[in-house]
């Protein structure tokens, strides 16, 4: 991969000041994750142009209604009304404790909502702190503030019981995506929002004991690169039109977006936070999926780094890029070429 460069991520974040986290029609705000996923990719050279254009659909920032206390966060969890209040909320903790405390004490409150926006809340916090991991500026740790309320606003949590001992001492999921039950085609309704068509596992009884069936008391890193590889392949059996596709790429995204958060987490955290990433992707694969697998077997594609993240670019797609981005990342950690295929897939399908 290209060297890394976070040159113009601080101007690129003061671009987008003004605006809200929603995008027009109720969609997520994906700029501030596009535009650190490009810097990490070592194209600042893209960063302006493409901001530059997403930004004319982007809603106006909101602004904030009431102080939250404290004391009284657990109740406000979840509340969207208060999403500006929620980042005010997290910029006076990023004023009184280093990012990183911040980091330790509220991604382990927060992990049981991972699904929050459809894991768009996790995802917005892992590209801050990788961007802030790079070099602390003002512009990075009000993004970090700003994804925390975010994902704390929005937090959801999906039906079943809380994590207990799992099933299989040492199961992963890529031994235990063949034994789930997705939701029969003919219960499945017709929703606009993922975050919607999620609700249907209130009533499916077999996505209950979901945080059983693995084990991620091990190696955190390991376990991620087994289950992101894993909703890889997921993905390229499922994905097809471009609601699938966008559906599949957040299976990916959503538990990656863990990585960057692990090293400030503590071991027992950590395995907490994997387990609820499971869940989320498991989530999307019982309510959208099909099939666990793909037909077809997968060998090393011709194209290099250099030509997906040209794809991407050209794609002009916010999770073209952002995708390719994690597969990439996820592929220098573990080269399985289900990454490459995958994200070349997204950029064809999502191509505007």
């Amino acid at each position: 991969m290209a060297s890394v460069d976070y040159s113009a991520l601080d101007e690129a974040l003061e671009i987008l000041e003004p605006y809200g986290p929603e995008y027009r029609g109720g969609l997520t705000n994906h700029g501030p994750m596009a535009v650190e996923a490009l810097c990490a990719l070592g194209r600042t050279d893209a960063v302006i142009p493409w901001v530059d254009k997403y930004r004319r659909g982007l809603e106006p920032r909101p602004l904030p209604r009431e102080r939250i206390a404290p004391p009284a966060w657990r109740d406000l969890l979840g509340r969207e009304s208060r999403v500006a209040d929620w980042m005010a909320f997290f910029e006076n903790e990023m004023q009184d404790r280093p990012w990183r405390q911040v980091l330790t004490t509220w991604v382990p409150r927060l992990a049981r909502g991972l699904i929050a926006a459809a894991t768009h809340g996790p995802i917005r916090v892992g590209h801050a702190a990788r961007g802030l991991a790079h070099a602390d500026t003002a512009q990075r740790r009000r993004e970090l503030a700003e994804g925390l309320g975010y994902w704390a606003a929005t937090f959801d949590v999906l039906p079943g019981h809380a994590p207990g001992q799992p099933t299989r001492t040492g199961a992963f999921p890529s031994k235990m995506i063949s034994t789930l039950n997705v939701l029969p085609l003919e219960q499945r309704g017709n929703f606009t929002l993922i975050s919607q068509a999620l609700a249907q596992l209130d009533t499916f009884k077999p996505f209950a004991n979901m945080l059983d069936l693995v084990d991620t008391s091990g190696d955190g890193g390991a376990f991620l690169s087994d289950l992101t590889a894993t909703f890889a392949r997921v993905y390229l059996a499922n994905a097809r039109s471009v609601l699938s596709t966008i559906v599949f790429v957040h299976s990916v995204t959503g538990p990656s977006s863990l990585r960057p958060m692990l090293p400030y987490l503590s071991a027992s955290d950590a395995a907490v936070a994997l387990g609820y990433a499971w869940q989320a992707a498991a989530a999307l694969f019982t309510v959208y999926g099909l099939t666990a697998a793909p037909q077809d077997s997968f060998t090393s594609p011709s194209y290099d780094h250099e030509d997906l993240v040209a794809r991407a670019i050209e794609s002009g797609d916010e999770h073209a890029i952002k995708f390719t981005e994690v597969c990439l990342r996820e592929y220098e950690l573990n080269p399985q070429p289900e990454y490459l295929v995958a994200a070349h897939h997204a950029s064809e399908v999502l191509q505007r």
